[in-house]
């Protein structure tokens, strides 16, 4: 049973039209309808480019670009100058405590980004406990806000990404290159610079697009302490949801322009990294070595001090949550009266980050199974085509994808806003490509003769595939299923625009808790969303036997 190159009409032919189907509705059919909207006017019934025209005519909205590739080139660039040379000293280097620091990065790589900066404005805000301390001694602090306030906190949560992808390809780095460098008389930085940099371009590509996308597309971060600084997902998400001077016209332009640069950035990254591709065979893996003296020092200073900092806001959120309240004022001692409240008045959230998310999961697992299969193992035209448009969620910002639905779906015959169905649908389009690409990884590894055994027995096809090829895939996919629940769970930039009271998710909770500046509540909420975080991550461990997590 060779891999298919023409379409058949068997049940797998038919599956592949029914999930071809599926994503021309819920991805192709809104993004279409996104397009039309951004290059129509409904109001005089003319196709027109007036949208695209007002919004790079006017130095208000360019700004507002620029503002974006400011921000995320400049947090791109400092994730990768911190994450790669960290990664590269856990690997080489024996580090005390390094097992409990490797969980205090997943933590902060997997946290909500938008909880950071709600803790850095406690810490560092006008009113933050470290602002107020130094203040107290006549020292001023920088501030928290505006395009540093957004860049420092970006880096601290992006870093982590960088850290866990270069960790994994350092992995298969022969360690017998760095031995012959070093007899040759290259150490240290320039060892890094001359020799690993060179080995590892395809992975910093990787994960400075990944950096570049989620920084480009971050709506909480600048929101809450942009104060002023706009950026693309601020002003497009205040564009449509403004009730006074909105245009869903302009704001649909604004989305397509989103879509572009982001579908330009994605191509750039794959060209470049198709270029400097190459493999390689790790015989003698590297393997961490112990130093003593001056160096250990500096080498444990520089492991410690920015994991500490990073995960420092996920701490004091975790404090701040037992801190006596009286109403939304702090008051002297401890209390658990933020998480009376929480459950008092926000149970109904709590509960829909659970249900949603597992509603998406279960759709996700289905679809990445089947749809993996398809790509691998019944390669054609159109299973290619629908490995093409799986990754396109990938590459289309939350806000604009949340915005897609709405507009397609806000009316007859087929009315989905304002319910949970459009949420689930939502979370698995924004999420299957994590699954999906786990699933195929994992798939790739296993010889097709296996199955063809059980099918050369009598056992049809489908049940083949679900009794022998799926458990064998249950690690992949399990893997993907984890990564894919960790970010639904912390889902906001599409949520925040989909919700409804009925369906306020626990992250659209925290973000409307900080704005109305009731923190206790927030912080106990954050709390909450960081503990499912960390148990889904101990899950991940317990079923990858204690593999270390890598992306």
């Amino acid at each position: 049973m060779k891999a298919h190159n023409k379409f058949q009409l068997d049940i797998w032919g038919f599956i592949t039209l029914s999930v071809l189907v599926l994503y021309g509705c819920f991805l192709i059919y809104p993004l279409g309808n996104l397009m039309k909207q951004a290059v129509y006017n409904a109001e005089t019934g003319v196709w027109t480019l007036d949208y695209f025209v007002k919004f790079f005519s006017k130095n208000y909205y360019f700004t507002t670009l620029f503002n974006s590739f400011k921000v995320s080139l400049a947090a791109t660039f400092f994730s990768l100058a911190l994450g790669a040379p960290l990664a590269y000293i856990y690997t080489i280097y024996e580090i005390k405590g390094k097992a409990i620091l490797n969980i205090g990065i997943i933590i902060a790589s997997m946290s909500a980004p938008f909880i950071g900066a709600y803790s850095w404005i406690l810490l560092l805000g006008r009113s933050g406990v470290i602002t107020t301390f130094f203040k107290n001694m006549n020292i001023e602090t920088p501030t928290i806000y505006g395009f540093f306030g957004i860049l420092f906190v970006l880096t601290l949560q992006l870093f982590p990404l960088v850290f866990l992808y270069v960790r994994g390809a350092l992995k298969n780095i022969d360690s017998s290159l760095i031995e012959a460098s070093q007899s040759m008389g290259c150490r240290g930085v320039k060892l890094f610079a001359k020799i690993i940099m060179p080995l590892i371009v395809p992975t910093l590509l990787a994960s400075g697009l990944l950096v570049f996308m989620r920084s480009f597309a971050d709506f909480g971060t600048p929101m809450l302490i942009g104060e002023g600084y706009r950026t693309f997902p601020v002003t497009l998400y205040n564009e449509f949801i403004s009730e006074v001077g909105g245009d869903d016209g302009f704001a649909a332009a604004i989305a397509i322009i989103a879509i572009m640069i982001t579908t330009v950035v994605f191509l750039l990254q794959k060209y470049i990294g198709s270029r400097k591709a190459f493999s390689m065979n790790s015989l003698h893996p590297i393997e961490a070595k112990k130093i003593t003296g001056i160096q250990n020092i500096i080498v444990h200073i520089v492991a410690y001090i920015p994991v500490c900092i990073a995960i420092l806001p996920q701490l004091y959120v975790f404090y701040t949550s037992f801190k006596n309240t009286k109403g939304m004022i702090f008051v002297e001692g401890y209390s658990f009266n933020s998480y009376v409240s929480m459950f008092d008045k926000l149970g109904r959230s709590i509960q829909n980050s659970i249900i949603i998310p597992l509603l998406a999961l279960i759709a996700i697992i289905l679809l990445a199974v089947l749809i993996s299969y398809l790509v691998v193992r019944r390669k054609n035209t159109l299973t290619n085509t629908l490995d093409i448009i799986s990754m396109i969620p990938y590459i289309v910002p939350g806000t604009v994808v949340g915005i897609s639905l709405l507009t397609a779906f806000n009316q007859k015959p087929l009315l989905l806003s304002g319910g949970i169905l459009i949420m689930v649908i939502a979370l698995v389009i924004r999420r299957l490509p994590y699954t999906i690409r786990s699933s195929v990884a994992i798939l790739q590894q296993i010889p097709m003769c296996i199955e063809e055994a059980a099918i050369s027995l009598g056992t049809p096809k489908m049940k083949a595939f679900f009794k022998v090829t799926v458990p064998m895939m249950r690690a992949g996919i399990l893997s993907g299923a984890i990564l894919s629940w960790v970010t639904m769970i912390s889902e906001l930039s599409t949520a925040i625009i989909l919700y409804t009271g009925k369906t306020k998710t626990l992250t659209v909770a925290i973000y409307t808790e900080v704005i109305r500046g009731n923190y206790g509540i927030a912080a106990s909420l954050s709390t909450l969303l960081t503990l499912f975080t960390i148990l889904s991550l101990l899950l991940f461990a317990k079923i990858s036997k204690g593999k270390d997590i890598s992306i």
